[in-house]
């Protein structure tokens, strides 16, 4: 016996089945009567004794009853089934009832009712009415039955040849894009009215369901689907069919604002990230995952951000980190109503005052190098200290992972750019290595005792996340293609879906997805529109039952933790002093003002005579225009007037110059010069030098100013630039370190590198491995022969790639740094 195939849809085509009656115990009643087939011939037989009682006392008319009678037929037995509709078995008792009772009653009056023969007469009458009632009830019944079956075989019938017009209509559109013959067997129609999901059967032989994923554009375009709405597709429930999200109204073009009902969530639950093209929400769930969302500027990730704090606040097991080196600009509007709160900040304008016990949105806000490294250093040790504290806890419970509630809250790091972060150019300086060490540390080892990432990349290529181990440890992904001008973010996050992308150019716009037991395939998803209003009444509304850190946790992070918004370290928030802005692969930030203070250097074009016409004069005009437009100046400390003609710097370059008497110096330069020779010969690094001046100084101090002047000593050789943006003093010149090499000679980062491009992009070529690393030929074929020697390439084949032998999963860098020797 075969079973017809079925699928976890919410409205597959189904017979329809005939509307279920109640059924009567014993003797049916008739349902359209006031009686039922026994209390209705009583009735009639006492009415009609009792009619003939009274008609004999009183001297009624013979003829009168049979009036009644005949009235009761046209009436209740004729008039009302007609009315009603119903059959003409029920008409003909009814009619045969009030025949039999009046044409009784006038011969009782006739002949006597106190007589044996009326009696008996009476109970036969009685007896016949009931046992025509009760067939008639019967009969009702299933002529009722009949009725409402065919009236729901009609509306099925209705229903599933609408069905079948789609389902033929698709049958015929894959035969012809993507060659392939299936059976629909289930339509289901989107609660929303935006579109339609198909089920189907494959075919046997090779043929799979991707072999349809590949032909989405074709399709959609057979089927003339309005702009912006693709088709999806999807593995079925069981290997061998395939399911069809197909969208015909583009609800991913709407702009919808984030649901402003802020209900309580659970990070057990799931928590939503934006909204499906058939309605539902996008539900990632986050308890053992790291998440990585991609988009380039223009895309709306700085507003899907927002959507994704929210929904952390809104969880009353869950604490916000967040670390954003770009002036911490994610977590500031959630943390103003604490500021304001605690009187650090005005209200603003317009909106209500935030209440007194108002808690930050964010719990704890990094917006330098600095501050994160204190961050992660508490996360590392908080991740000790579950460990050891619950354990009687876990052993209660019965599991591994540490059970997180409201008592002991789950804490999310959102790290902004963070990607970016591990990439080979945040190592350049100590402070970031030792960083970028912390963040992947956190990402590897603190799963179990939840404490999870959601970092953010402009880009998905190996160079700009580092390696492959970002991806997996962050199985939620969402990759944002509004704005894409480079790239395809879609391929590199989920490589083998086929969305078509260039429909999803809305701003939040792109695909979202999630592998493991608790996730879904990449799907087209928007996110919400979000604005600082909804981050401030959001902030308010669940602050009373947002978690707190738990004891254990708290102890271990010590003052870490518990200075995090005192004055020292969070005063940036409130105080008029601009937070340093920190970029990776830059000495200073872009667009920070540098406009000249008043009370700056006496500036020595300044003082000389100005004769108006001579070169002196002129390059002096041109060199106040730079200072005003820049805020750079001359070298600090330089009293003595410039000889006439042009003060060129190849002049004194290669003379080292005095250092001057600190008594002489701007305090600011003599303070920098102290710090970079205790440094030592490696040198010191600006990004460690702002925090210091701005600690030193407070706000009186101008960064750029600051540049210029160290510069300008490298140039007069009083300090060395021993990179971008480290400087060192010139007697300590260090010597570049050797590049750690393998058994063979080979630069270890450099294969490292090699292996990492090659395994994330799955492609084996000698010439890639060239262009990316910027090396030479005979070098990258090198590198391909030590990396076919362990395993990870095959060899080669002429011309051709050379196959690429593991896996993301399969390949560990870290013995194959070992296996180099390292």
């Amino acid at each position: 016996m075969t079973t017809e195939p079925t699928l976890n849809l919410t409205n597959l085509p189904t017979k329809t089945k005939p509307k279920k009656t109640k059924k009567n115990k014993g003797i049916p009643l008739d349902w359209a009567a006031g009686h039922g087939p026994i209390t209705g011939a009583l009735s009639a037989t006492t009415g009609a004794a009792a009619l003939a009682l009274a008609g004999t006392a009183t001297g009624m008319p013979e003829w009168l009853p049979l009036a009644v009678s005949g009235a009761g037929i046209l009436g209740h037995g004729i008039g009302h089934s007609l009315y009603r509709r119903f059959t003409a078995m029920t008409a003909a008792t009814r009619t045969a009832s009030w025949l039999l009772a009046g044409g009784w009653t006038t011969w009782a009056m006739t002949h006597g009712p106190l007589t044996w023969a009326a009696a008996g007469t009476l109970a036969g009458i009685g007896v016949g009415v009931g046992a025509m009632a009760s067939n008639a009830a019967v009969h009702e019944e299933a002529a009722e039955l009949e009725r409402v079956t065919e009236e729901a075989r009609k509306a099925a019938a209705h229903l599933d040849s609408k069905r079948r017009a789609i389902a033929t209509e698709w049958t015929d559109r894959i035969k012809r894009v993507a060659h392939i013959e299936v059976k629909i067997f289930a339509v289901e129609f989107w609660t929303n009215g935006s579109g339609y999901s198909l089920a189907a059967e494959l075919p046997g032989g090779a043929a799979t369901w991707r072999n349809i994923e590949s032909a989405v554009r074709g399709l959609a375009s057979d089927a003339r689907l309005p702009r912006g709405c693709t088709v999806h597709v999807e593995e079925g429930d069981i290997q061998g069919r395939v399911v069809l999200d197909v969208t015909t109204v583009n609800v991913l073009g709407q702009t919808r604002n984030y649901p402003e009902d802020f209900t309580a969530l659970s990070i057990l639950t799931g928590i939503p990230w934006g909204m499906l093209p058939n309605g539902d929400e996008a539900t990632v769930f986050l308890r053992e995952a790291c998440a990585l969302i991609l988009g380039p500027p223009g895309s709306g990730k700085s507003t899907f951000l927002d959507a994704v704090i929210a929904g952390f606040n809104r969880c009353d097991d869950v604490l916000t980190f967040v670390v954003d080196f770009k002036g911490g600009g994610i977590g500031l509007p959630w943390v103003r109503p604490y500021l304001e709160a605690q009187g650090y900040l005005p209200p603003v304008a317009g909106a209500a005052p935030a209440p007194k016990d108002t808690r930050p949105g964010v719990d704890w806000l990094a917006s330098t190098p600095e501050e994160a490294l204190r961050m992660f250093r508490a996360l590392l040790a908080i991740n000790k200290a579950r460990q050891q504290g619950y354990q009687e806890l876990m052993m209660e419970r019965d599991t591994t992972l540490l059970p997180v509630s409201a008592q002991i809250p789950q804490i999310q790091v959102i790290v902004d750019e963070g990607a970016e972060l591990l990439s080979l150019k945040a190592g350049a300086s100590p402070e970031m290595k030792e960083l970028r060490q912390k963040v992947t540390d956190v990402m590897r080892l603190t799963r179990a005792m939840g404490i999870r990432l959601v970092l953010t990349a402009v880009d998905g290529n190996v160079s700009a996340l580092g390696s492959t181990e970002v991806r997996k440890f962050a199985p939620v992904g969402a990759a944002l293609t509004s704005g894409e001008t480079s790239g395809n973010n879609l391929s590199k996050l989920f490589p083998r879906a086929k969305i078509d992308t260039s429909q999803l150019n809305q701003k939040g716009a792109g695909a979202i997805g999630q592998a493991g037991a608790d996730g879904f395939a990449p799907s087209p998803f928007k996110g919400w529109k979000t604005s600082p209003k909804m981050a401030r009444t959001c902030t308010i509304v669940t602050s009373s039952r947002r978690a707190s850190l738990d004891d254990i946790s708290a102890r271990a992070a010590v003052a870490d933790y518990a200075e995090r918004w005192s004055e020292e370290r969070a005063g940036w928030m409130w105080n008029a002093t601009p937070t340093p802005q920190v970029h990776i692969d830059a000495e200073t930030t872009r667009g920070q003002s540098a406009k000249p203070r008043a009370g700056r250097l006496n500036l020595s074009y300044d003082r000389k005579p100005k004769t108006g016409n001579d070169a002196d004069d002129l390059a002096a005009k041109f060199m106040k225009e730079i200072d005003d437009r820049f805020g750079t100046t001359t070298e600090p400390g330089q009293q003595d007037e410039r000889p006439n003609g042009l003060n060129l710097a190849y002049t004194r370059q290669n003379t080292p110059q005095p250092d001057p008497a600190e008594d002489t110096v701007d305090p600011r330069l003599a303070f920098a010069r102290r710090l970079i020779r205790d440094a030592g010969p490696t040198g010191l690094d600006t990004k460690t030098l702002w925090p210091a001046l701005q600690e030193k100084f407070g706000s009186d101090w101008n960064r750029s100013v600051v540049a210029g002047w160290l510069s300008k000593d490298a140039i007069a050789g009083r300090l060395t630039r021993v990179r971008q943006g480290v400087y060192a003093d010139p007697t300590a010149q260090p010597k570049p370190a050797a590049p750690k090499t393998s058994t063979d000679g080979i630069d270890i980062d450099l294969a490292l590198q090699a292996a990492d491009l090659i395994v994330a992009t799955r492609f084996g070529s000698t010439s890639m491995i060239q262009r990316k690393l910027r090396i030479g030929y005979a070098q990258a074929e090198q590198l391909m022969a030590l990396l076919e020697q362990h395993g990870i390439v095959g060899p080669a084949e002429g011309t051709q790639a050379r196959d690429v032998l593991v896996t993301d999963d399969s390949y560990d860098p870290e013995a194959f740094r070992k296996a180099l020797g390292e």
